[in-house]
């Protein structure tokens, strides 16, 4: 049995591996002081044999902050925030600092509670995603000392820096094409609505500019849930059972417009001409579809890339080479399903 077997190893652990005293040990493993480099490579050999991890809260004590940053997002389930992450981890492995992910389910009260634990941590920097928090996050985020950095939407004010696109901009966008194809009688399909503050600004942008030109959404499918394939073939069955002469439907996401090309596919119905579909953020999945899904690019990877630039650049006393506002310009991509 080892002799550390059921305690916490200590920097005394170490000394006594490595024959040095402990204020050296402590000066090697926090990168700091004048050790000579065969001392420096015994003592971090030695933790590495024992397995020893430096406590980093306490050795933050002094500097009331961890090499952390918090990356606080609605979901895991969908293919768009895991993109984001990497984007995040892209800049951060070449830095001192390490990503912690919280997931908030979209809901404003879980986003307090995640952020309140992640803040209580002490982090170097906060990405979040979103403009829009409750009081009590805004108020926590506003007294944070940290940089802060609110991702994926720009279309608001943010607390200290923002980094994405326009989504109203980007639902206008779409909807021109729409009409430019000649598409006229159209029906919207959307998952966690309300709650999910981007894809209900991309619906008010898209009704904004069918309204300039006279055109009203005939008919939506709404769904508090998550997206998933299955879940956009049943809306679209739903949709088109209510309102059958629909000629163009545009889903809020991708993973359930891949659902509802599949259920049309299967009902034989022909795609661009019959009815148009649409969804948005471009995800990889569409490549493997039958026909590939008119979509729009959300510049995922770009986005955590940039938001972590910012964060790694305060922390390291850079100076800023962005914006307040990073604004990116999503790409339109017709794919096989909207007519050109």
């Amino acid at each position: 049995m080892s002799r550390f077997e059921n305690r916490t190893l200590t920097l005394r652990d170490v000394s006594e591996a490595s024959g040095v005293s402990e204020m050296t040990v402590s000066r090697v493993l926090r990168g700091r002081g004048d050790v000579s480099q065969a001392t420096r490579e015994k003592v971090l050999q030695a933790a590495k044999s024992l397995g020893y991890v430096p406590n980093k809260i306490a050795g933050a004590l002094a500097s009331q902050r961890v090499n952390l940053v918090a990356v606080i997002i609605p979901s895991m389930s969908n293919m768009v925030f895991p993109e984001v992450l990497t984007g995040v981890n892209s800049v951060l492995e070449n830095t001192e600092l390490q990503p912690v992910v919280g997931v908030t389910d979209y809901l404003p009260e879980k986003e307090e509670k995640v952020l309140y634990q992640m803040l209580s941590w002490r982090p170097s920097g906060i990405i979040i995603a979103g403009l829009e928090h409750s009081d009590a996050s805004k108020a926590m985020l506003k007294s944070t000392n940290i940089p802060v950095v609110e991702i994926m939407d720009i279309d608001g004010e943010p607390i200290d820096s923002a980094v994405g696109i326009s989504h109203q901009r980007a639902g206008r966008h779409m909807a021109q094409a729409i009409l430019e194809a000649g598409y006229r009688k159209i029906g919207f399909l959307g998952t966690k609505m309300p709650l999910d503050h981007r894809a209900s600004k991309r619906f008010d942008g898209f009704k904004e500019a069918l309204s300039k030109a006279d055109i009203k959404i005939l008919d939506h499918e709404f769904y508090s849930g998550g997206s998933a394939l299955a879940k956009g073939a049943q809306m679209t069955q739903e949709i088109l059972k209510r309102t059958p002469d629909l000629d163009f439907l545009y889903y809020s996401n991708d993973m359930i417009g891949a659902g509802g090309l599949l259920s049309l596919l299967e009902i034989k119905k022909s795609i661009p001409k019959e009815i148009g579909l649409a969804g948005f953020n471009g995800v990889e999945l569409l490549e493997g579809l039958p026909l590939k899904l008119a979509t729009m690019d959300a510049c995922r990877f770009e986005i955590g890339k940039i938001a972590a630039e910012i964060i790694s650049n305060r922390v390291a006393g850079k100076k800023d080479t962005y914006d307040r506002i990073t604004a990116l310009k999503p790409k339109l991509d017709l794919g096989d399903t909207l007519k050109t």
